[in-house]
């Protein structure tokens, strides 16, 4: 059964980072492509990033640009989003999404699994 597992989310002030894991199980397919989501109070889902298996086609919204760094280690099956300079607007609940193949979206229409979901807060 496939399934995603975020970790690592918690309470910090702004300026700090923190590191988010997405370790993947039960996967078959031997390329996929991992997004990071976000979504605040109120607010729609907001995609933040996409990595392939190769590495490639990491592409980043805007308001995480610089800030953000998307990678993943293949042998553990997990990806990581690497968040420096944190600010309160990046306070939201934070997802890792899975799509077979070679296609790297920041659309959530783009993904068809889900993990459950870390909660970052920065606040000082």
């Amino acid at each position: 059964q496939l399934q995603l597992v975020e970790s690592g989310g918690g309470l910090v002030q702004p300026g700090e980072s923190l590191r988010l894991s997405c370790a993947a199980y039960g996967f078959t397919e031997d390329y996929y492509a991992i997004g990071w989501f976000r979504q605040a109070p109120g607010k729609e889902r907001e995609g933040l990033s996409c990595i392939l298996t190769s590495g490639l086609n990491t592409n980043y919204v805007d308001s995480v640009k610089g800030r953000f760094t998307i990678s993943r280690d293949n042998a553990k099956n997990t990806v990581y989003l690497q968040m420096n300079s944190l600010e309160p607007e990046d306070t939201a609940v934070y997802y890792c999404a899975a799509s077979p193949g070679h296609y790297c979206s920041r659309s959530v229409f783009g993904y068809g699994y889900w993990g459950q979901g870390t909660q970052v807060t920065v606040s000082s």
